[in-house]
């Protein structure tokens, strides 16, 4: 196949995705309940955990909400929303008709996720402009690592989301289903608390949880904060940045796998 060839090809299926995603946002503005739990929960979240945890816990530092708005778009925006729109869509057999259509499977899932993304990106952006009109916004010690804690968070939770419809039967049950990897997450994540405070053991397993490498990744490029509590330069958080990238490239896999190999596209019974 030439580059000729090539180009044609993916800018259709930009335009499927796109129509698809324009759909989606649609759907998205017309369920109120949606739009509220999607633009009002993480940051009421946000403000109840930072005002009832004490400074220390929280690192001490309101550039510390950038962490956690971070996590909780990721969890409660992209991943929970995901596995109700996934499952509703299953349970209506839209995916199946858009499958006998000309959009691929990756297309299907990717343009459907479009819009909690775009929200995700809002949510994060309302909290960034608040840090900076209140003067608390400094200069972050690496960029990149913030953009990889975003990009390869965000990839992760939709893998998730997808693998946690083999699960959920209806969207009504997504609540249940995907309640313990949220919770797992937020406790176990260091989001809330250094894991260097937890047996030893726990604080090994909690590195390999999915959301952690997340987190530590959001903290060494914000601050320059190892999962140890250090702080280190800029050149010395990419050798820190070593084990968390490969803990969510291998979730991000586990996602891709288990929905290529799991996923249903029919309505269960």
């Amino acid at each position: 196949m030439t580059t000729a060839t090539l180009e044609p090809t993916r800018g259709r299926s930009a335009r499927r995705m796109l129509s698809l995603a324009r759909a989606e946002t649609k759907l998205l503005v017309r369920n109120r309940t949606a739009v509220v739990n999607s633009l009002l929960l993480p940051i009421i979240l946000v403000v109840f955990f930072w005002y009832a945890m004490p400074g220390e816990a929280m690192g001490g530092s309101m550039m510390h909400l950038l962490t956690m708005m971070l996590v909780f778009t990721l969890l409660f925006v992209t991943y929970y929303n995901l596995v109700t729109t996934y499952v509703a869509r299953r349970q209506d057999s839209v995916l199946k008709r858009m499958q006998t259509g000309e959009l691929t499977d990756a297309e299907i899932l990717l343009g459907t996720a479009v819009p909690t993304m775009l929200v995700s990106l809002v949510q994060i952006g309302i909290v960034t402009l608040g840090l900076g009109l209140l003067g608390e916004l400094v200069m972050p010690t690496n960029l990149i690592l913030i953009a990889l804690a975003l990009v390869g968070g965000t990839a992760l939770m939709i893998g998730l989301a997808a693998a946690s419809t083999v699960f959920t039967r209806t969207a009504e049950t997504a609540q249940i289903t995907t309640l313990p990897l949220i919770m797992v997450s937020m406790g176990l994540s260091g989001l809330f608390f250094p894991l260097s405070i937890l047996p030893d053991a726990l604080a090994t397993i909690s590195r390999f949880l999915p959301v952690t490498p997340v987190v530590e990744l959001s903290n060494l490029g914000l601050f320059g904060q190892t999962a140890e509590q250090d702080v280190v330069g800029f050149a010395d958080t990419f050798s820190h940045a070593a084990l968390p990238t490969a803990v969510l490239i291998a979730w991000i896999l586990i996602g891709v796998y288990l929905t290529r190999d799991r996923f249903r596209w029919s309505p269960r019974a």
